[in-house]
């Protein structure tokens, strides 16, 4: 069964007096939950159909050896996790891929690349990868680390729809977590895709150690970009061992749901989805996500590296509650 992908509602830059300080952001994270719940739903009707959420699908379309040392990847040359590191795979490959994730349901098909920044011969490969991906009826994007010049115009041209470049944490955590790049230089690459006319995909990825008074900051720099991104993914941390983050405590699963609606309140047009870290949330705290707005799931067994639902689960999930695919 084919579907229409998920109206995508473009959103308007912020005035000055209308950005959201850290400190309100806190504010919402403070609430009663049921009131927050409330308030998100409410902004999440007003824009979306409550019912309906949207399935894109990750595939590593080049794994491992990356020089970056982010402390949650196991993809990182840094790390002994035991991730192999592969060459950018061929059209054919990626393709049979992207049929088979158009087959399941996804409407839009991701292509991640473990690079620090790619170079002018990768993003010429990558964008026959997209110009393929896009032939079959797909929304694209990718994620491929820091761009140069240029390379968000030529991405652009071969149909590509949304760029995805996380900044991660709150700019104060980021130290924390990365030192091979700085909080700016992500900042750079978000630039450069705008001025390209690309979507933004951009988010966060919570319980690696943050305060609540740093969760908050990450919304807010999120929800203060002009525009604030199309698409907002919130990951949950995935510990795997040999990375420097496993065997943190684990973030209590309601801050995790208080975290998605508080992104739904502050950017209400953002199609916010639940991405890395379901597989270990459980039906319930799943439901209640999408109850505080996330509109978008990553669809597929496989996110990069890390385990996800498989498909039936997650069609058997949206069956249990009354929602489709859109």
């Amino acid at each position: 069964m084919q579907h229409a992908p998920v109206q995508i509602h473009r959103p308007t830059p912020r005035t000055s007096a209308e950005r959201w300080q850290p400190e309100a952001v806190q504010a919402l994270f403070e609430l009663p939950f049921n009131e927050l719940m409330f308030r998100a739903q409410a902004v999440h009707r007003e824009h979306f159909d409550p019912s309906a959420v949207q399935l894109s699908t990750l595939l590593s379309i080049k794994t491992g050896g990356c020089p970056e040392n982010c402390a949650y990847c196991p993809q990182s040359a840094h790390f002994d996790t035991g991730v192999e590191a592969t060459a950018l795979m061929g059209l054919d490959a990626v393709l049979d891929a992207a049929r088979r994730a158009k087959d399941a349901g996804a409407t839009r098909f991701c292509m991640g690349a473990a690079w620090r920044g790619p170079k002018d011969r990768d993003i010429e490969k990558v964008a026959a990868l997209v110009s393929g991906v896009k032939s079959l009826g797909l929304e694209t994007c990718a994620t491929l680390g820091m761009l140069g010049d240029g390379h968000a115009e030529t991405l652009r041209d071969a149909g590509l729809d949304y760029y995805n470049h996380n900044i991660d944490s709150a700019p104060d955590k980021y130290a924390d977590i990365i030192t091979t790049r700085q909080f700016d230089d992500r900042l750079d690459t978000l630039r450069k895709v705008r001025g390209a006319g690309v979507k933004v995909c951009c988010g966060g990825i919570v319980g690696m150690g943050e305060s609540r008074a740093q969760r908050a900051a990450l919304i807010a720099e999120l929800a203060n970009m002009e525009p604030y991104p199309e698409s907002v993914p919130i990951n949950h941390l995935v510990q795997v061992e040999g990375t420097p983050l496993h065997g943190l405590e684990p973030l209590d699963p309601i801050e995790f749901v208080r975290t998605i609606a508080v992104a739904r309140v502050t950017m209400p047009q953002a199609m916010v989805r639940l991405s890395a870290g379901r597989q270990q949330m459980g039906e319930a705290v799943q439901a209640m996500c999408f109850l505080a707005g996330a509109n978008s799931i990553f669809y597929g067994d496989k996110l990069l590296t890390t385990g996800n639902p498989d498909v039936q689960a997650d069609q058997a999930l949206l069956d249990k509650l009354g929602m489709k695919a859109a």
